[in-house]
């Protein structure tokens, strides 16, 4: 692969990675309170008394129903992202498509990262939106996706500096 293009390439396989890890881990916001429990995009996990954890999907706020699409799109954006590249190396002008899809995913998890807060007011957390009540936390999958938007962000401008189009 071309060196130029190996960089933001590598970039885009970390936040394709971070992105679905987070989205797989139910650990999105947690709390001790009343025993473990740990809220996910997909599934809600919980621990009573020392007894064996309970996972189960359950039905969710639009809000987050909004923030899983969002990433779900960014995630299928960033993997076309990552082939786009792998191409651009015997068709040079795909790589403005690339660019541009890579964009797309890093405005879609901007979007998400924006609307996944106004969900705290659900009933099962019980705050106000952008404010998790005490005793509540954001947990490891969330800052996973942060993760995975920040080195989304960084690919992208990583590939608007080593990839330039070619016409």
């Amino acid at each position: 692969m071309d060196r130029l293009l190996l960089m933001p390439g590598l970039l885009f396989l970390t936040a394709d990675v971070l992105a679905i890890v987070s989205l797989v881990m139910p650990y999105w916001i947690v709390t001790k309170v009343g025993g473990d429990t740990s809220l996910g995009l997909i599934q809600t996990c919980f621990t009573l008394s020392g007894r064996d954890k309970t996972c189960f999907s359950e039905y969710l706020a639009s809000e987050w129903l909004i923030t899983l699409v969002l990433i779900m799109l960014g995630i299928v954006s960033i993997t076309a992202t990552i082939a786009l590249l792998f191409v651009a190396q015997s068709r040079p002008t795909l790589v403005m498509y690339a660019r541009w899809l890579g964009f797309l995913a890093m405005v879609m998890f901007c979007l998400a990262a924006v609307l996944f807060p106004l969900g705290f007011s659900i009933s099962e957390i019980g705050g106000e939106p952008y404010q998790l009540p005490n005793g509540y936390d954001v947990g490891i999958a969330y800052i996973a996706f942060i993760l995975a938007l920040w080195v989304t962000v960084v690919s992208e401008l990583f590939a608007g500096k080593f990839c330039p189009p070619r016409i």
